[in-house]
């Protein structure tokens, strides 16, 4: 896989957060995940800026040689679960962005802002169907779990996965 350099990982700006909503959102709707109990629900989609700002978070942007934003993820405390987990939130790319080696730089940027945040895990959830997110999830060393933790909200999920740290 080549990295195109001209592209660069930057935390979210104030001026990001429409499209960043945008692009979490097709990127939702494109696998089929819309409606109760996935992550289309979650309120902070609409301002991730501000959830980057709370204690515990971050979140990134991916920008093209032209400052477009093509993709976007970050972590959180994972709600209603232990302090010492993170959640890994929103990872989703445009089209152009996927297969190109972005997706495991974001985790590794994510993993790496969680364990300088004083998290000792990492817990995700998706679905079946995002078969490449999946594969990478598995080859950055996440396992499956049989059930979901904390409170997510995000039942309609099938596929969870947690990392040591």
């Amino acid at each position: 896989m080549q990295i195109n350099t001209n592209w660069k990982i930057r935390p979210i700006a104030p001026n990001d957060i429409e499209v960043v909503a945008t692009i979490i959102r097709n990127g939702l709707a494109e696998f089929g995940c819309v409606g109760e109990g996935y992550a289309s629900m979650d309120p902070e989609i609409d301002d991730m800026y501000q959830m980057s700002q709370q204690k515990g978070c971050a979140f990134w942007v991916l920008a093209d040689e032209a400052e477009k934003i093509i993709g976007c993820g970050g972590i959180a405390p994972l709600k209603g679960g232990d302090t010492d987990t993170c959640e890994l939130q929103k990872l989703y790319f445009l089209e152009a962005a996927r297969g190109k080696g972005y997706g495991r730089h974001f985790m590794e940027k994510c993993l790496s802002a969680a364990k300088d945040l004083g998290y000792q895990k990492c817990y995700l959830e998706t679905v079946e169907r995002m078969a490449a997110a999946n594969a990478m999830y598995k080859k950055l060393g996440f396992e499956s779990l049989c059930g979901a933790m904390g409170n997510t909200g995000h039942g309609s999920c099938d596929t969870r996965y947690m990392k040591e740290l």
